[in-house]
């Protein structure tokens, strides 16, 4: 099998984590042995990005075709159709399903794939014809627990240049994208060190996730939730609003809070795991069920589906339900 990946979440100087999950998805798959996977990277920006985008993917992709191409966010499906394949597939991962323009953009493209997908449940309700006339897969592209695991909280902090003694709390994002919340995060810690993440690169993310005594996230909306898993992952204590697969991944797991934001409920759920030398949480199991390679799995397993569809089936809308994680 030959596929082809094309995002428009490359990353940036400013930026040197964005897409990191994409990159990791197509490393997961290589790693299964089954399939020729390429990843074609670009930079978002307004019709002129995607237009170059397009003339490159011709340009570098002239007289190949694919068994699949699969465009991760909305946007990027347009100039994804610059590549011959036989079957297209699209996963949308948020903003190209809530913003206005996005939406419409994203929304035109669908009848050309051959397979819509999102990385959350909750995400593909936002589909049109979801469950109705359009099957819509949940395929996440999972965290890296081969990166994000636990490791020594002191020479985590040593190789950060923080104080060994603590304590720190964590926003894993950066301050600047108003949907995280930056402000609640800022409520919930009160007076204790509030550490971010804007420009740190992909290689020391999990440095700062296991530096930390907890994990805040109270964003107003999710597509997935990664940033939760990479907590669970690091068995590092996550509190986080019930939104994207936040109420999933968190259930059961003793020391985490996933609940909606209030001053006085997180900042008691906080305590313990201020006052704790080197507080942890079990959840390392859990995030291993959304790992990168079970998730490539997934995404392998729809591919083969498209394959082995009788070919009249493959034109039709198909009446099934929408699946879930």
């Amino acid at each position: 099998m030959r596929a082809l990946v094309v995002t428009s979440m490359a990353p940036t100087p400013g930026d040197p984590a964005r897409g990191s999950f994409v990159r990791d998805q197509v490393r997961a798959l290589r790693e299964l042995g089954e399939v020729d996977v390429e990843l074609h990277e670009f930079l978002p920006g307004g019709p002129a990005a995607y237009v170059r985008a397009a003339r490159d993917l011709r340009r570098r992709h002239r007289g190949r075709r694919y068994d699949i191409v699969h465009a991760h966010f909305g946007l990027a499906a347009w100039p994804a159709l610059a590549v011959a394949a036989d079957h297209r597939v699209l996963t949308m991962h948020g903003t190209d399903l809530r913003h206005p323009r996005s939406r419409k953009i994203t929304r035109a493209a669908l009848g050309r794939m051959d397979l819509a997908a999102t990385v959350s449940a909750e995400l593909a309700g936002l589909v049109p014809g979801a469950g109705l006339t359009r099957r819509v897969a949940v395929l996440p592209c999972g965290v890296a627990t081969d990166r994000f695991a636990p490791r020594p909280r002191a020479e985590a902090r040593r190789r950060l240049g923080l104080d060994p003694a603590g304590p720190y709390l964590l926003f894993p994002a950066d301050p600047a994208r108003a949907v995280k919340r930056h402000d609640r995060a800022r409520e919930a810690a009160g007076d204790t060190p509030l550490l971010t993440l804007g420009q740190a690169a992909p290689d020391t993310v999990p440095d700062w996730v296991n530096a930390a005594n907890a994990v805040l996230v109270p964003s107003d909306n999710e597509g997935f939730g990664l940033a939760v898993l990479e907590a669970l992952a690091c068995d590092v204590p996550v509190l986080a609003t019930p939104v994207g697969v936040h109420p999933l991944a968190l259930e059961g797991v003793r020391g985490t809070l996933c609940a909606p934001f209030d001053t006085a409920t997180w900042r008691a759920a906080l305590r313990p795991h201020l006052e704790a030398a080197d507080p942890r949480v079990e959840g390392r199991a859990r995030a291993e069920l959304y790992g990168a390679a079970a998730m490539a799995r997934r995404v392998m397993a729809a591919w083969r589906e498209l394959m082995e569809a009788p070919l009249h089936l493959r034109a039709e809308a198909p009446d099934t339900g929408v699946a879930t994680p």
